[in-house]
């Protein structure tokens, strides 16, 4: 059996007020619901970046308020992606990660680079828009992915850009999405979009068992039996870490979801408290 990475299953966000008396307990004070999320998640995809930008100050308290082994994601700024050119976009990408990101220190994963539905796939286009994302802030080594929502992305050359980039695509699980399960980088990204509030967890037993199993397989290296990837060229199979985020429309049940997955597949990686 291959050696397997490490397995970290959140939510999109931490501040959202149905969760209060049904994921945080009532009576939990507003500024301490990090503090609590974090220490039954090994992450969180920050959402909040999309659409506004943060002062180094607010990046050194998320770090403050998480314990050691836990990660953060973060949505990169619409400004970057949301471009006729993406070339275009450099300054508006300058200034997006140096708000402060380099704050989170090890705290950071990987970086969200999310597409609208229009954005159709263009090879040169989407080949210059790679080149453009640093390697490096500071004196972090910083990991990308990509979410393309496009059927025209649906495309082996799309894949191969990828992987010699050495860039994620998330497999997002929407049947609106293209559907990629290509591994391209050094670590797995995905979005579980389509879990029912009507279900207490979620997703039921069955599916939150499918569903672990195919992080396991990822975490080996090996794209899950039932996933057809577009590329069957890809690379040996070696340990990938896998980070998976619970995310839908009405998300009460999105963290009660991602605890029983990461239960699954061995527990937190996070030290509590």
């Amino acid at each position: 059996m291959a050696a397997a990475g490490v397995i970290r299953t959140g939510i999109g966000g931490w501040t959202f007020e149905p969760w209060r008396g049904v994921f945080y307990p009532k009576g939990l004070k507003h500024a301490d619901e990090l503090h609590y999320a974090s220490r039954r998640l090994a992450t969180i995809e920050i959402n909040g970046t999309y659409y506004s930008s943060f002062k180094p100050d607010s990046w050194a308290k998320w770090r403050a308020a998480t314990p050691d082994g836990f990660r953060f994601a973060v949505k990169a700024s619409r400004f970057c992606t949301n471009r006729k050119v993406l070339s275009d976009g450099k300054g508006s990408m300058d200034i997006f990660l140096n708000q402060g990101l380099a704050e989170l220190g090890d705290r950071l994963g990987p970086i969200l680079w999310q597409f609208a539905p229009t954005k159709k796939f263009d090879y040169d286009e989407f080949a210059g828009f790679l080149e453009l994302l640093p390697r490096r802030l500071a004196d972090l080594p910083l990991a990308h992915v990509v979410e393309v929502r496009n059927e025209t992305f649906a495309d082996a050359r799309f894949v191969a850009l990828c992987r010699d980039a050495n860039v994620a695509i998330c497999n997002s699980e929407n049947e609106k999405y293209p559907y990629i399960p290509d591994i391209t980088a050094d670590f797995v990204y995905m979005r579980l979009l389509s879990a029912d509030d009507a279900v207490e967890t979620g997703y039921t037993p069955d599916e939150l068992d499918l569903w672990a199993g195919r992080f396991r397989e990822y975490a080996e290296g090996k794209v899950p039996a039932d996933f057809r990837p577009l590329d069957r060229t890809g690379p040996p199979e070696t340990a990938h870490d896998v980070y998976a985020y619970v995310i839908h429309e009405g998300k009460v049940r999105a963290p009660r979801a991602a605890m029983e997955l990461q239960a699954r597949c061995g527990g937190l990686t996070v030290a509590a408290d």
